[in-house]
């Protein structure tokens, strides 16, 4: 019986990985963007990106996959207008969610890599003469390469937050799941099956992870032996 429930739960692991690798696309840009946009010390902009930062990483996913599928019906301004066409699908919905609630938790490690950047590297780029964008364009990248371990948790987390995706109707692993649970009412195997299928993956990712970790950071090993 298990594996009949494998074969149908197995169906949503493209959809889950797609919103995924799309969320995940998006959300990079955007925190990459904005990171460089915080690091410009323009004040006000600054207050309207730590807004969109508090809103994202203060609310829970589930309330902002709601809010984007169900909120826009309620405005007939809405409904009547082009976008209506992407907000009521809840593939492009899920994504929007995903890749927002990515992005700023994204922008929130980038920007602190940024900030911890040691302070004689600012200094030789202004001996330098550089200006503060051609500085950042400069640091920023290697700010990005001393957050990947911290942006490879960001990865697995924003894998997880897919299963969230089955309660706006998106048949990913979970939506076949529940799919299956309401015919056959088994909810110890269903989500235990469910819940392996996304162990086995997020240890996958795990590991590639970690190896791509330790190849981008080499450069700070050959740093601290030269030292």
């Amino acid at each position: 019986m298990w594996q009949a429930y494998l074969n149908v739960i197995a169906q949503g692991i493209s959809t889950s990985l797609s919103l995924m690798v799309v969320a995940l696309v998006i959300g990079f840009v955007l925190a990459v963007s904005l990171t460089f946009l915080l690091s410009m010390e323009n004040r006000p902009l600054k207050w309207i990106i730590n807004g969109f930062l508090t809103l994202f990483t203060g609310t829970p996913l589930l309330v902002q996959f709601f809010l984007i599928y169900y909120g826009p019906g309620q405005f007939e301004w809405i409904t009547q207008s082009v976008a209506w066409v992407l907000l009521s699908d809840a593939w492009f919905c899920a994504v929007l969610a995903l890749s927002l609630n990515s992005a700023a938790y994204s922008t929130l490690l980038f920007y602190g890599a940024v900030k911890a950047i040691p302070k004689g590297q600012w200094e030789t780029c202004a001996a330098l003469g550089l200006s503060r964008l051609d500085t950042l364009k400069i640091l920023i990248p290697y700010a990005l390469k001393r957050a990947l371990p911290s942006y490879s948790n960001e990865i697995i987390l924003v894998f997880k937050g897919t299963s969230l995706a089955s309660t706006i109707t998106i048949m990913d692993i979970m939506g076949y799941a529940r799919q299956l649970y309401g015919t056959e009412y088994d909810a110890l195997t269903i989500y235990g099956i469910a819940g392996m299928i996304y162990l086995v993956i997020t240890g996958i990712m795990t590991l590639i992870l970690r190896k791509l970790e330790t190849n981008v950071l080499a450069f700070e090993r050959l740093e601290m032996e030269k030292a």
